[in-house]
């Protein structure tokens, strides 16, 4: 029998998304089934397993960020190579040449699947705390702005895929706010509106920084909590256009 390593393809181990509709996409599309560490596949042609366990793992937000990227790309109907290339430039900033040359061998695969998408978010959910989720919008953002224009069917699936992650209205719209500048962003990042006074705006800013502290996503390793520093970022620097503007400290 043969033992075969695939923690290598997302930088990581995988724990809960071996299994339900995620292990499904993934098995299929490395062409086995998987797990945490390794599958050790028998000469009987039968597959057994081991688990890690159900602990949250960089592997884990990897897999979900392909699928769900592979998921926005499918959105117009066709997958250019520019998008691709987009893409591996994306995840070659945030994760590393090495890991994004294998995770782009394997979103390939994930595009010709159709993905499950509700049952998929679901799982996500399931396992996935509220800062990582936050994280995964941020990256789809980033990524399908990486060639300088969103399809519209893009942003539907990337709003479909915040609701079924529980995503609030309000957090995309800040998210997006980070990546499309109108007069409002700032207040949009800020999740309030230009008629907030100067305490509601010093208390939302108080409350975003918590919510988007990279500390948050230490569990997943500097990499990504190197990209979520970038969104902190965003929100600091949101607030010090509303203070600019508005002449107080």
């Amino acid at each position: 029998m043969a033992k075969v390593k695939f923690g290598k393809w997302l930088g990581g181990g995988l724990g809960w998304a071996l299994g339900g509709p995620l292990g499904g996409i993934l098995g299929f599309a490395l062409g086995s089934a998987f797990d945490a560490a390794s599958v050790t596949v028998q000469t009987n042609g039968k597959t057994t397993y081991s688990s890690r366990g159900n602990a949250p793992h960089a592997g884990d937000f990897a897999a979900s960020l392909l699928v769900l990227s592979a998921a926005v790309m499918k959105s117009d109907g066709k997958t250019l190579k520019s998008e691709l290339d987009y893409v591996k430039r994306f995840f070659s900033n945030q994760f590393g040449e090495e890991h994004a040359q294998q995770q782009i061998l394997l979103l390939k695969e994930i595009l010709k699947q159709e993905i499950p998408l509700q049952e998929v978010c679901l799982q996500i959910k399931q396992y996935m705390p509220h800062s990582e989720r936050l994280q995964i919008i941020h990256y789809l953002f980033g990524i399908s702005k990486a060639d300088g224009h969103v399809h519209e069917l893009e942003l539907q699936t990337m709003h479909t895929i915040a609701n079924y992650l529980g995503v609030s209205a309000a957090d995309f719209n800040s998210l997006k706010a980070m990546y499309f500048r109108d007069t409002n962003s700032d207040y949009l990042i800020l999740e309030i509106t230009p008629a907030a006074s100067d305490e509601e705006v010093k208390k939302a800013y108080r409350k975003m920084a918590v919510k988007f502290h990279p500390d948050k996503v230490a569990a997943l390793g500097e990499d990504v909590q190197k990209a979520a520093n970038q969104k902190f970022q965003k929100v600091q620097s949101a607030y010090e256009n509303i203070k600019k503007q508005r002449g107080f400290s």
